[in-house]
């Protein structure tokens, strides 16, 4: 994996956070096999506490207010990529066709394999959190989620969870496949919120 130096520009290095390093490379990490796509049988659900719920296809999907985001990527094992321009469906818009109710207050991202992440329904309604099909202006690669995966560049990767499925919101949050093995709730990768050990009180109830 390459790095470059340890020297970086000054507009660079302030955004790279602190305990990260940059790579040129896009390392894979996954949990599990990687999932076979039938466009024929896939869908995203949107559901739980919404008005409405959704159960799209992938052309549905992909005609539903298309974004592109450009935004850095931070994993928690340590590494950094800047400026990956990704191309998706804004969470935002997925919530309001849904429509949230008003005791949401947590997303359970449901994935392929059964994996599950969490976050607060207030940080995923960020302008830069997509589902996203495309990264630098091609379709995704199977090994990063082809065909859809959830970006939410201000967190640690690993919320960014691949083979997205699902979207659930609800009321009390659910720990989801690396917060049940010991990893933070929030993962604010400026705070390092890497571990849960270094969770307050609060955590189960701030952003």
């Amino acid at each position: 994996m390459g790095v470059f130096g340890p020297r970086h520009p000054a507009a660079i290095a302030a955004r790279i956070p602190p305990g990260q390093r940059l790579v040129k490379t896009w390392p894979v990490l996954h949990v599990g096999g990687v999932p076979r796509f039938d466009e024929a049988t896939w869908d995203l659900r949107v559901f739980g506490l919404v008005e409405r719920s959704l159960r799209l296809s992938y052309a549905e999907l992909k005609a539903l207010r298309p974004a592109v985001v450009r935004a850095d990527m931070h994993c928690v094992t340590g590494w950094s990529t800047l400026g990956n321009d990704w191309e998706g469906t804004p969470f935002r818009a997925l919530a309001e066709r849904a429509g949230a109710l008003p005791g949401a207050r947590w997303v359970i991202a449901h994935c392929d394999g059964g994996y599950t992440s969490d976050l607060s329904l207030q940080a995923m309604m960020d302008d830069d959190v997509l589902v996203a099909w495309g990264h630098g202006g091609r379709p995704l690669e199977r090994d990063h989620g082809f065909p859809l995966r959830l970006v939410v560049p201000k967190r640690y990767g690993w919320k960014s969870a691949k083979w997205l499925r699902g979207l659930e919101l609800v009321a009390a949050n659910r720990r989801g496949f690396w917060e049940e093995r010991g990893y933070h709730v929030h993962a604010d990768p400026w705070r390092e919120e890497r571990y849960a050990h270094q969770e307050g009180p609060e955590a189960a109830e701030e952003p």
